[in-house]
């Protein structure tokens, strides 16, 4: 899993044999990529994936053109990050957070959408971008969906609040709103994400004999494996819908963690049509997870 700490060293870290190779096959040698000029970048990048679809995953050639391709690339991060400029955060966090969605789009990039890559990372690194701020603003995790109704339901309060001279009833929340009921209390519940307290906060009862407790006396602790159960026993009936075939590759690649292009030799494929079997038996297990498979 790509973490925000250590982009910074994969950005950097590049092979020196291959570099001063220049990365094997036809590729220029660039001995700083990450001054390359965005229009050069451009240019350049097309070669860089082209040479990713020629050679082995996890070889100094791979790694290079790889990692060239995110250092002549960070010019995106910093323009998206500028956006976000003025908001309080760590201008350093966001470029860091802004990394992950560029990584993520030039391992998921191919030539053959025929785009350029710029207006498909973009995306990519707004969209983590924009996860970070979603996700540390808010004291725990909550839909997006939510948040934003819980905003318009501050509104709401405040207008009839002021119209009524009182607090408003659900229902005349919901009448403006033009949401049900339910959707309001739903709003109401999600505001309550939006601080914490403390697990160390004093409860105090109301009796001199009560004494003194804290709020982590009276939560429960989850056990750390039950997820994982409920996942492995969700994923079981999808695993075995799938063809001999796609069970043999995702068992070759996830569990003998074999790259695509020794899966490739042992099944009599090229490593580029092993891609598009993973990234198709990968779709449909995540829509079944997600119990979308009935309304694809």
């Amino acid at each position: 899993m790509t973490t925000a700490a250590g982009i910074r060293l994969e950005a950097k870290t590049v092979d020196s044999t291959a570099r001063d190779a220049g990365g094997g096959g036809d590729l220029p040698g660039i001995a700083d990529p990450a001054s390359v000029a965005p229009r050069d970048a451009r240019a350049l990048s097309r070669q860089f994936f082209r040479r990713l679809t020629e050679v082995e995953e996890g070889t100094p050639e791979y790694q290079y053109a790889r990692n060239t391709l995110i250092e002549m690339n960070m010019s995106l991060v910093r323009f998206a990050a500028g956006r976000f400029r003025g908001r309080g955060d760590d201008m350093e966090d966001i470029v860091q957070t802004g990394m992950i969605g560029l990584i993520k789009a030039i391992d998921r990039f191919e030539l053959s959408r025929e785009v350029e890559f710029t207006s498909f990372a973009l995306p990519y690194i707004m969209g983590e971008i924009k996860r970070f701020f979603r996700d540390t603003t808010w004291a725990v995790h909550v839909p997006r969906r939510l948040q934003e109704l819980r905003v318009e339901l501050a509104k709401a309060r405040e207008e009839l609040s002021s119209r009524l001279d009182r607090n408003p009833t659900v229902a005349e929340l919901a009448t403006l709103m033009d949401i049900t009921e339910n959707q309001v209390v739903e709003a109401q519940l999600a505001s309550n994400g939006y601080t914490s307290a403390s697990l160390d906060a004093a409860l105090t009862g109301d009796g001199p004999e009560d004494g003194e407790a804290v709020l982590a006396d009276f939560i429960g602790v989850e056990e750390e494996g039950l997820r994982l159960v409920e996942d492995i026993h969700a994923l079981a009936p999808l695993m075995a819908e799938l063809s001999p075939r796609d069970r043999k590759i995702i068992h070759l690649r996830f569990v003998e963690e074999a790259t695509q292009a020794e899966i490739g030799e042992r099944l009599g494929c090229s490593q580029m049509h092993v891609s598009r079997l993973i990234k198709r038996i990968i779709t449909r297990l995540r829509k079944g997870m997600l119990g979308e498979l009935g309304c694809a």
